[in-house]
């Protein structure tokens, strides 16, 4: 489970094919947070406690992406059965008209979810992430071919015991312009280390990353009549902006914001103005 008490206390709830940890903070509005690929309920660690301030009841699932410390072999983790993970979690909590936050892989796996069942979603914050024909960008593209090979995925979570290589575009170079607190990538990447089955879970997971779920997702987009926030990083050397400018295109009622000194992680290199972002949004498009 993430390790900052920043997000409230960890519980655990009950979804197709096991359990997730997910932590809660706060009363009022639900926001859910959606992380993506090798991370976990710790990467809004820094946007969490303003946004409950704020007055809203914020939930952070350890979503199984291969930083979860429950393993999951019975889940569907093709990115459709991940999307219906998510609206699973939405239903079993019972939240409705939900501010959904996603980032990387979890704003693609939000993109599907959204084209599947959006009945408990009110209003959508994609930061930076997948979409299109992107998933996943480079240099991460070739992972899925590469989890079908045995031993790979062992090999490169012992790999990325070296600080030098977490530091690197192939670690969390790519993605955070400052380097992330180490306490907080042991709590990313130590799950995958040290469970066997989590590595499982994280090696199906990545074999089932294709395009084909991202741009049938695209092609229903039209249909998404619910207010989008993009909050996307002018500096994003993964998804670069021309990515956000098509997505904000494509998108009915989405709006653009981009954000300086940051790459993919926003909520990690610029929590502050994140978090003044999503509680503006949801302000500006609340319930009524």
């Amino acid at each position: 489970m993430g390790i900052s008490p920043e997000l409230g206390p960890a519980h655990q709830v009950e979804l197709p094919g096991g359990r997730v940890n997910y932590h809660e903070t706060g009363s009022g509005a639900p926001v859910v947070f959606v992380h993506g690929l090798l991370v976990n309920a710790d990467l809004w660690r820094k946007v969490v406690p303003g946004v409950a301030a704020a007055g809203h009841r914020c939930l952070a699932p350890d979503l199984p992406f291969g930083s979860h410390s429950i393993p999951m072999p019975d889940a569907d983790l093709t990115p459709t059965g991940a999307a219906d993970l998510l609206a699973a979690f939405l239903e079993r909590l019972d939240l409705r008209e939900v501010t959904l936050v996603a980032n990387d892989t979890g704003g693609a796996i939000t993109q599907i979810m959204l084209t599947r069942n959006r009945t408990r979603v009110g209003r959508v914050v994609l930061t930076d992430c997948d979409a299109y024909d992107e998933f996943l960008p480079m240099p991460f593209k070739p992972l899925p071919l590469l989890a079908a090979v045995p031993g790979v995925v062992t090999l490169a979570t012992v790999a990325m015991r070296l600080r030098a290589l977490q530091r690197s575009p192939l670690g969390f170079g790519l993605v955070a312009k400052r380097p992330v607190a180490p306490e907080i990538v042991d709590s990313y990447l130590r799950p995958s280390r040290e469970s066997a089955a989590i590595r499982a879970d994280l090696r199906r997971f990545l074999r089932g990353i294709h395009k084909r779920y991202t741009l049938a997702a695209a092609e229903r987009f039209p249909t998404l009549d619910l207010p989008v926030l993009l909050a996307w990083a002018r500096e994003d050397k993964a998804f670069k902006v021309s990515f956000a400018e098509r997505l904000a295109a494509d998108l009915p009622r989405a709006e653009l914001r981009l954000i300086d000194d940051s790459y993919t992680f926003i909520a990690e290199d610029q929590p502050e103005l994140l978090t003044e972002l999503i509680v503006e949004f949801t302000r500006l498009h609340a319930a009524t």
